[in-house]
């Protein structure tokens, strides 16, 4: 008998998703590493980055990033179909990966999309690999559909927030599963009450000028109230930021419910990052050690798949 392939299936979740890094480097700490990867959304930008090879160049830049360093992402657009147009971060995933075309990556790989026009489920597995993590990515109302083959895509979440499914049409005898949207519902839409107090740090002259002109304002209650959702004011009243994240963090926790009920994986991790914003990219290093950690939770489970493939390897 064959060695089983593994299929490692990374789901969406903005920021919180840079957990999957930390997941990747436990699994490959334990001797497990994936023969078949597929992403959806930030899954994708994880998943790509290592199929080919450059998770190390990723890891290090997220972890180098403070908040005025995301906030340069901001390259505000109000008529592209998204606050973010997503070119300055292409640019900058583009110089770890170059112009690598996805069947020539040494881990096959796969990102799911959303038809924007029918609703249909698209796999890119075939052509620049950028190109691909970019549809993938393109959260509803924050970052600009993606024009490809005549269709427009946006997030792959919107449909296939955990691709197993994908994962099995690529040849996968086992599927590991990173589900990030379990913990999620009303956590954004919580009240004052609800959470611990915290005091946001004065705006900056640097901060409210980048903000001023990316949203083409001179209001500052305008920018002051754009950057207080980014960065979890604390508030009873929600703002801009707090219902987009709740209404994704729903639909995409419904959705995943009802594909892993149908298709569920041989094991699913659910990092513990439910801390973490939408946007709070500058926590990259407590987002991968939580990846960590949810590995080290089922270091048992994950040896029993180990024990299963050992034996049949050596068959």
């Amino acid at each position: 008998m064959s060695t089983p392939r593994i299929g490692l299936a990374l789901g969406s979740g903005s920021a919180r998703g840079l957990s999957h890094i930390g997941v990747i480097r436990a699994l490959a700490a334990m001797g497990i590493r994936p023969d078949i990867i597929a992403g959806c959304s930030v899954g994708a930008m994880v998943g790509g980055a290592y199929a080919a090879g450059h998770i190390d160049e990723l890891e290090t830049w997220l972890c180098g990033l403070d908040r005025m360093d995301v906030l340069g992402f901001f390259d505000v657009s109000l008529t592209s179909g998204g606050v973010i147009l997503g070119e300055r971060l292409t640019r900058v995933f583009r110089d770890f990966i170059g112009n690598r075309a996805i069947e020539d990556l040494p881990i096959p790989f796969a990102a799911v999309a959303t038809d924007l026009t029918t609703g249909r489920e698209i796999w890119l597995d075939r052509g620049p690999l950028i190109d691909a993590v970019r549809a993938s990515m393109g959260l509803p109302g924050l970052f600009a559909p993606v024009q490809k083959d005549g269709q427009w895509l946006v997030d792959g979440g919107l449909v296939n927030p955990v691709p197993i499914s994908i994962c099995r049409a690529m040849g996968a005898d086992i599927v590991i599963a990173v589900n990030l949207n379990g913990r999620l519902v009303s956590r954004h839409l919580a009240t004052h009450e609800d959470r611990p107090p915290k005091q946001l740090p004065p705006i900056t002259p640097t901060e409210e000028a980048s903000l001023a002109e990316r949203l083409k304002t001179s209001l500052k209650n305008g920018v002051e109230a754009v950057r207080s959702r980014m960065w979890h004011d604390e508030t009873d009243t929600p703002g801009l930021f707090d219902v987009m994240a709740s209404a994704i963090n729903i639909m995409q926790d419904r959705i995943t419910r009802s594909r892993m009920a149908g298709d569920p994986p041989d094991l699913s991790l659910r990092p513990k990052v439910d801390q973490i914003g939408l946007l709070e990219v500058h926590r990259a290093a407590e987002a991968i050690e939580a990846g960590w950690a949810c590995v080290k939770r089922a270091e048992a489970a994950l040896s029993e798949l180990i024990e299963l493939i050992e034996p049949q390897g050596g068959a």
